[in-house]
């Protein structure tokens, strides 16, 4: 288990490849910039495809990637901060700064029958267990790109936000 920082959220793929994590050589740390990037989705949905497309590598988004990620962020704006340390749903998934996100791996993050693919987990304060998302190493480059994710499934309902609290 591993805690990576944040100092801040990238806002464009510039400020994204600006970021000392973004060299993408250490799997947690891509893992960390997916949670980050994804956490721009309800401000600038197409900045965050942009960022996204830089994480997938030679992978790009396409239409049915693009609609998924808008169907699962419908009316659920804090979805991505729950993935930050300090989060919780009596704050209404307020991170405490500087940003930090949880990264795991368990027995069956490295499969030997998918060499050069890592499944790590990442922490979230709205779930009863970290989440997955898996990547795919680029051998020529040594770098981690995002192959898929399941970040964005439902979390407890931020208790402000709930009419039966």
């Amino acid at each position: 288990m591993c805690e990576i920082t944040l100092e801040k959220l990238p806002k464009t793929v510039e400020e994204l490849k600006a970021m000392p994590q973004a060299d993408l050589t250490k799997p947690e740390e891509v893992a960390a910039l997916v949670v980050a990037v994804l956490a721009l989705y309800p401000e600038n949905p197409s900045e965050t495809e942009n960022m996204l497309d830089y994480l997938r590598g030679p992978k790009p988004l396409n239409g049915i990637d693009k609609q998924f990620i808008k169907d699962r962020f419908r009316g659920k704006e804090s979805l991505m901060r729950s993935y930050f340390v300090g989060s919780t749903p009596e704050n209404n998934y307020t991170p405490a700064l500087p940003y930090r996100v949880v990264i795991s791996e368990n027995a069956y993050s490295r499969s030997q029958f998918e060499e050069g693919y890592l499944t790590l987990y990442v922490a979230c304060s709205g779930a009863d267990s970290p989440r997955p998302l898996k990547l795919r190493k680029k051998p020529s480059t040594g770098q981690w790109f995002l192959w898929e994710q399941q970040l964005l499934t439902g979390i407890q309902i931020p208790k402000e936000s709930d009419p039966w609290a």
